[in-house]
């Protein structure tokens, strides 16, 4: 059985067991347990669409720990002008492992 959560702005695909990085929780400790409940979707031998979310499912999740993403550079520059900037940046995300799936 798998399921499609809305968690922020964006729409995870999960099953049991799968390893999903979310967007960033302060307040989430390794060892803590997170429930999402805009199940969208149920997946499965009987498939249920949500009207826009699935009554009575919801999504398990274990935090693994925060980890950070690949290095992204934001470049700038200027032609004949001696303008030329550069930035990097890692985006911090809440890593989480799907215990169960119940719906």
């Amino acid at each position: 059985m798998y399921a499609i959560v809305r968690d922020g702005n964006r729409s995870y695909r999960v099953a049991e067991g799968d390893i999903v990085r979310l967007d960033l929780r302060d307040d989430a400790q390794p060892g803590d347990t997170l429930t999402l409940d805009t199940v969208q979707f149920l997946g499965g031998d009987s498939p249920r669409v949500g009207t826009p979310t699935v009554d009575g499912a919801s999504v398990t999740a274990e935090v693994r720990g925060a980890v950070k993403g690949k290095k992204l550079i934001s470049y700038k520059y200027k032609r004949r002008k001696g303008y030329e900037r550069k930035k990097g940046h890692r985006q911090k995300y809440t890593e989480v492992r799907i215990v169960k799936v119940q719906g």
